[in-house]
């Protein structure tokens, strides 16, 4: 008699790796960004003895006028404190309207949204240059260009925050009559009480490092006397300056983290 024939189940498919196909397609993208923008990598390597000999004109910080830099220092921190204070305003203010539970009808919660979105899109130093040409020199324009754009973002943490917020802890409060303002008040605030802290927190941090390059462009502060010190060739005062922006930067940077630490 014949043998009977054991039909064997297919072997299973070996699984489609995509590394190759995004490997390709990354080359494929770094080549044409680097073929469109004309980068000559020629020139940047035989240009590493020029950037080296600028840098060296940076290794003798001069800190003789150092009592100076701290108080344009402080100037900064000032405009970036009062720039996050205008920013955390608006926010409040708009973020209710922008979160979809809480916006009193859907016309309310797109206006908000599209104002929040506009904020973010408007760079704070394309600000800080329409409000020096309007304002004139000073930390005025610095504080109201990282007002307005920390807003957007803030805004818009706030809202998601609000939208996370447990529906039962909305109804609840609405359960004893209270408005859409003691709502937000009394129910939305405090349950993001220490996520919006945390938030507060990170926007300071950022405004202090923009704030230094606010200066740049006339909005007052450290930024503006290294502005000054770059455009006179005065490279020592300038890496005073610097390193005196740095040390600052690291220790708020440090310190929000601690505290951000400690909320969580």
């Amino acid at each position: 008699m014949p043998k009977a024939t054991v039909s064997r189940p297919p072997l299973p498919k070996k699984p489609f790796n995509p590394t190759s196909v995004w490997l390709t397609a990354w080359l494929v993208l770094v080549w044409l960004v680097v073929f469109d923008l004309e980068l000559s990598f020629e020139t940047l390597f035989s240009g590493m003895a020029d950037i080296a000999e600028y840098f060296s004109r940076y290794s003798t910080p001069d800190f003789t006028d150092l009592p100076k830099y701290v108080q344009l220092l402080w100037q900064t921190v000032a405009t970036a404190f009062w720039g996050s204070a205008l920013a955390f305003v608006m926010s409040v203010l708009l973020a209710p309207f922008a979160a979809r539970n809480l916006a009193p009808n859907p016309a309310a919660y797109r206006i908000a949204r599209e104002l929040l979105n506009f904020m973010r899109a408007m760079p704070d130093l394309l600000l800080a240059l329409i409000f020096v040409a309007a304002l004139g020199l000073g930390p005025l324009p610095g504080v109201l260009a990282l007002g307005i754009h920390t807003a957007g973002f803030l805004g818009k943490f706030f809202a998601e925050s609000l939208e996370r917020v447990d529906g039962g802890i909305y109804e609840a409060v609405a359960a004893t009559g209270a408005s859409r303002s003691q709502l937000v008040m009394y129910a939305g605030w405090p349950s993001i009480q220490r996520e919006a802290l945390g938030y507060m927190l990170y926007i300071f941090d950022r405004n202090v490092r923009m704030a230094s390059v606010l200066g740049l462009v006339g909005a007052g502060g450290i930024g503006l006397a290294l502005h000054d010190t770059l455009r006179m060739f005065n490279y020592d005062q300038s890496a005073a300056l610097i390193i005196v922006i740095l040390v600052t930067i690291l220790i708020i940077d440090y310190l929000s983290t601690w505290i951000r630490g400690k909320l969580n």
